[in-house]
């Protein structure tokens, strides 16, 4: 059972993980952006892109790495919840 939550998790934190990239290589091409899928993407993306925005100034004025730290965190953060439920269920 814990094995499944697990894996769930897992799968949850890579599609994620997928969104969050897609949606930083649509930026480089606004009118992608700008269609439905990209503004449904920003709509999912941009609440959990926010807060490393506010604090990662971009690189020389324009290099934006608050992506990467924001995937760096989400992995530890998927990392840490699959390890308390180990530790819960068995």
């Amino acid at each position: 059972m814990s094995f499944d939550l697990i894996s769930f998790i897992a799968l949850l934190t890579t599609i994620y993980s997928y969104m969050i990239i897609i949606y930083v290589l649509m930026s480089w091409v606004p009118s992608i952006q700008e269609s439905f899928i990209g503004e449904m993407l920003g709509k999912m993306v941009e609440p959990f892109l926010t807060p490393f925005r506010r604090f990662i100034p971009p690189i020389m004025g324009m290099i934006d790495i608050s992506p990467i730290v924001a995937l760096f965190a989400l992995r530890f953060a998927s990392y840490g919840l699959s390890s308390i439920l180990i530790r819960m269920m068995g």
